[in-house]
């Protein structure tokens, strides 16, 4: 292997309809099987029998081609990550079309003035140079598109997905059953998951307006028909056992709890969906259950869970080995019952039965093998039941017939890749040849040792080995009188880890044993950094407060900047990013300000699909300093009076007394003061990382009143001010606290005191 539609939720719904009718409508290409190549990433089965992603590269140069290998391989890497995809992804293949473009890019690329490109599939941003479209829209030709997908054998429109991905990198891409995206957008592989839940899952948009930026009225239908839309309360589910009542209560994959939260379907009142945020709202989330279940059902029923048996068309002899072929899920194997004539058989989920060991009354019998999916992703006992989940094969057994001998050397049919390594928590999976009178048996050994695989000995589940880090060898092997096989795996056991970097805060605090704590006046940012002991891309991710995982893919405008987080977020395009506590994910999103005290934990999801242990740190965002109005930096000697507006100091050095009067503020930020320093009726004062020698009296302050990371050599007092901060400083002499409403905070960052501490100050370090 290679080492989310411009989706309603990102190109702001402005007329998915309309964008589907002018993709229809595009001018034809020039386009053909010239140049291109067929390069198979991943193949799980024959195409007839799988579900086929085929990307289709545009606009990339023969030379540009890597650049186009590397957009795929972080496509399909934040796609393995997202449940059912993780689970399922041994149910698709998937095929690259790599095509050589004349030129370098897609038209009107960013603006309509931009020049028109020489490429095979004629994609283009404004809805293919549309003056009345919107920018983001990227359109492909269709018929092109068709003509190079046709290119993959065994596809055809009913058993694949096509997504054409753009040599850009502006934010851009549409959805249906083309689904674009621009290749080297930050979002842009958050395209592909969110499309498919259209496409292939029949999942609707959850966001509360059509248009960006424009808020949606109020739902004025009926029950909508999406399984993840109502008009019911919650007690209303549960009361009618309607929608996704089976998962209320439920903590969400996406994050908060399942219940009922109001807008969707482009409105912003009256209809209800079953998650705050989830996937089909914003892109980065994961799917939640709801629609997680409706995507489990949807991908297994474009497959069939038994793939193959003993043929079944005639009456077979009770000498015969029945056997039964099934799909292979990632993570959990299918289970396999047997009956005869309506009697369970105790088989232990063996894939194959010897009818010779059955001892069979004579005459004639039926034998029933069915093959379910025992998935927790659905709870929906009719979906269970339903063929996407469930398959029977039955047979006539005639005890008066005799299977003609058929020789069958031993051999493996198919397996897990053994291309690339698999993940420790994975379940490697082989299929053999069946001879009709002996059942094969399947060793298993890793690293050389036999390792006991009792029941279906087709799939051996590598979590319950408990694997130590590191690499590892297994290897299948069968054999027999005609011959043997074998098939052999490198298990990558060595979880990934996860880093970070943030920009410099105030204040650092680290405690033995505990993770480290930053406390921040104002914006910060914070770049996720992974490392693994193989290639490919490694999908970051992170969560703040327990929220949901959230996909760590730089900053919308730049995926090579840092993630910035805010007290209110930052809104780009009409969205919001970077809301630091309570996400808020459009400008109108009425959630209280992030500031105070955040859990962020991190982790890194390596290509063979091991989790990294989450690691994490806190954060205490406080509100940024008053904007400057003068600033003083190097040497100041004499008294400093600041009288009005507000004065920084930045790394300056005052040698005089400072006094700061009624109204006006002082930020002092990694200076020295020496002298007293006296504030009354301030508007603001803040000491960050600053030494003050002399006394320090701070009092009945208007604004904030913070001191982080100070030093402060001389009495020190701080009476009737409103929530004060003293956090992570060192006091040198007496320090004393009155009248403060409430008493000073440490923010958990303890001081240092070398003197008495009295009135409020008792405790403080």
């Amino acid at each position: 292997m290679w080492g989310r539609r411009l989706t309603a939720a990102m190109i702001g719904v402005a007329g998915v309809l309309t964008m589907l009718a002018s993709t229809l409508s595009a001018p034809a290409a020039q386009a053909g099987p010239r140049q291109a190549r067929v390069v198979p990433i991943q193949v799980t089965g024959d195409p007839a029998k799988r579900f086929n992603l085929v990307i289709l590269g545009d606009g990339y140069t023969a030379a540009e081609l890597p650049e186009f290998r590397e957009h795929v391989n972080q496509h399909l890497n934040v796609l393995w990550t997202i449940e059912p995809f993780t689970s399922y992804r041994n149910y698709l293949n998937v095929y690259a079309v790599e095509i050589g473009s004349a030129e370098s890019g897609v038209d009107c690329d960013p603006g309509l003035d931009a020049p028109r490109r020489d490429t095979p599939l004629n994609m283009g941003f404004w809805d293919g140079c549309n003056p009345a479209s919107v920018q983001r829209l990227l359109t492909v030709d269709h018929a092109a598109a068709t003509r190079y997908a046709d290119l993959v054998e065994g596809t055809t429109e009913a058993n694949r997905q096509l997504l054409a991905i753009g040599n850009s990198d502006t934010y851009g891409g549409a959805g249906g059953a083309f689904a674009t995206a621009s290749g080297g957008n930050a979002l842009s592989s958050l395209i592909t998951p969110h499309e498919l839940g259209h496409s292939l899952g029949g999942l609707q948009d959850e966001y509360d307006y059509y248009q960006r930026g424009v808020r949606g009225g109020t739902y004025s239908g009926g029950e909508p028909g999406s399984v993840h839309h109502t008009l019911l309360t919650a007690e209303q589910m549960r009361a009618r056992r309607a929608k996704w009542w089976r998962w209320l209560g439920e903590p969400s994959e996406s994050g908060g709890v399942i219940g009922a939260y109001e807008g969707g379907l482009y409105s912003s009142r009256g209809v209800w969906r079953p998650s705050r945020h989830s996937m089909m709202k914003s892109l980065g989330y994961y799917f939640d259950q709801v629609s997680r279940e409706r995507m489990t059902q949807r991908i297994s029923a474009k497959v069939n869970i038994l793939a193959d048996a003993t043929p079944a068309a005639e009456p077979i002899g009770a000498d015969r080995v029945v056997w039964v072929e099934t799909l292979h899920p990632a993570g959990h194997e299918l289970d396999v019952t047997w009956t005869l004539d309506g009697t369970a058989l105790p088989t232990g989920n063996a894939r194959s039965l010897d009818l010779a060991e059955l001892d069979l009354a004579p005459g004639r019998h039926t034998l029933t093998a069915t093959v379910v999916d025992p998935t927790g992703f659905v709870r929906d006992p009719a979906i269970r039941s339903s063929p996407a989940l469930t398959r029977s094969r039955s047979w006539t057994v005639d005890t008066a017939l005799r299977t003609p001998p058929e020789p069958t050397p031993a051999a493996f049919t198919g397996s897990t890749p053994t291309g690339e390594p698999v993940g420790a928590r994975e379940v490697v999976h082989v299929d053999t040849t069946h001879p009709p009178t002996r059942r094969l048996h399947v060793e298993w050994t890793l690293d050389g040792r036999p390792v006991p695989n009792p029941g279906n000995d087709l799939g051996l589940d590598l979590a319950g080995l408990s694997l130590d880090p590191g690499a590892h060898t297994v290897t299948a092997r069968v054999s027999g009188p005609d011959g043997s096989d074998s098939r052999i795996w490198t298990v990558d056991a060595t979880d990934p880890a996860a880093g970070y970097r943030l920009s410099e805060p105030v204040l650092t605090v680290r405690k033995p044993g505990k993770p480290a704590e930053y406390i921040f006046n104002g914006p910060f940012t914070m770049e996720l950094t992974a490392r693994d002991d193989t290639e490919g891309h490694v999908v970051r991710e992170f969560r703040t407060d327990g929220d949901g995982w959230y996909n760590y893919f730089g900053w919308p405008t730049d995926p090579d900047a840092p993630f910035r987080f805010t007290a209110e977020g930052t809104v780009i395009d009409d969205l919001v990013y970077g809301k630091l506590g309570t996400p808020r994910l459009v400008p109108w999103d009425e959630v209280p300000p992030g500031y105070g005290r955040h859990t962020i934990e991190y982790r890194a999801i390596d290509p063979a699909g091991n989790r990294g242990e989450p690691g994490e740190f806190v954060v205490t965002l406080l509100p940024e300093p008053p904007a400057c109005t003068a600033t003083i930096t190097g040497r100041h000697a004499g008294p400093l009076r600041v009288s009005s507006g507000v004065t920084c100091l930045d790394g300056a050095r005052v040698a005089g007394p400072v006094t700061v009067g009624p109204g006006a503020s002082l930020v002092a930020t990694d200076a020295t003061i020496t002298g007293p320093m006296r504030a009354s009726g301030a508007g603001s004062v803040q000491l960050l990382r600053t030494a003050v020698r002399g006394p320090v009296r701070l009092s009945e302050g208007t604004g904030d009143v913070t001191v982080i990371g100070s030093r402060l050599f001389g009495p020190v007092a701080l009476t009737g001010n409103r929530e004060p901060v003293l956090a992570g400083s060192t006091v040198v002499g007496p320090l004393h606290c009155a009248g403060n409403d409430p008493a000073p905070d440490t923010l958990r960052a303890p001081n240092t005191l070398s003197g008495p501490a009295t009135g409020q100050c008792t405790g403080l370090g």
